[in-house]
C-alpha cells in the first residue's frame, strides 16, 4: 500500500506499516496536530503496529510536549526522524527524550525503513 495526502501543515505518504511526513516550512508543531495523526493512523493502521517516520527537509519547530500525546497513540511501536541537517538532529536528541517509544535519528530514508521493518518483525 502507498498512498499520499495532504494537510495544510504537512504532507504524508502511507505505507503498510510505517507513514513519511514532510512538515511544511515554517509551521510550529502542537499538540493539537495529534488529532489528525490518530484520525490517519486509525484509518490506515487500525488494529496494527505502524512506525512514525518524519523526513526533516523543510524548517519547523516542534513543541515537545507532542510527544506525550504522540506515546499514548497504542499501535505506535516507534519514531524515526530523518535530515541530513545538523541542527535538525541536535533538535531531535532533545525530542528524544520526551518520547517513551522507541526513537532513532537517521541520515537517510532507507536506513530508517530498515529500522522500521526490524520494529514490525519484533512485534509480529
Amino acid at each position: 500500500m502507498k498512498e499520499s495526502l495532504t494537510f495544510d501543515f504537512c504532507d504524508m505518504t502511507i505505507y503498510d506499516y510505517y507513514v513519511v511526513v514532510v512538515m511544511k516550512e515554517g509551521v510550529n508543531i502542537t499538540p493539537d496536530y495529534n488529532e489528525i495523526l490518530v484520525e490517519v493512523t486509525n484509518a490506515y493502521y487500525a488494529d496494527k503496529p505502524f512506525v512514525y517516520i518524519t523526513h526533516r527537509v523543510n524548517s519547523y519547530s516542534v513543541d515537545p510536549k507532542i510527544y506525550y500525546e504522540t506515546a499514548k497513540i497504542d499501535n505506535l511501536i516507534g519514531f524515526a526522524v530523518v535530515s541530513s541537517n545538523y541542527k535538525a538532529k541536535v533538535n531531535a536528541q532533545i525530542e528524544q527524550m520526551f518520547f517513551t517509544k522507541p526513537f532513532e535519528i537517521f541520515t537517510e530514508l532507507e536506513d530508517a525503513f530498515s529500522w522500521a521493518k526490524e520494529l514490525i518483525e519484533k512485534k509480529s
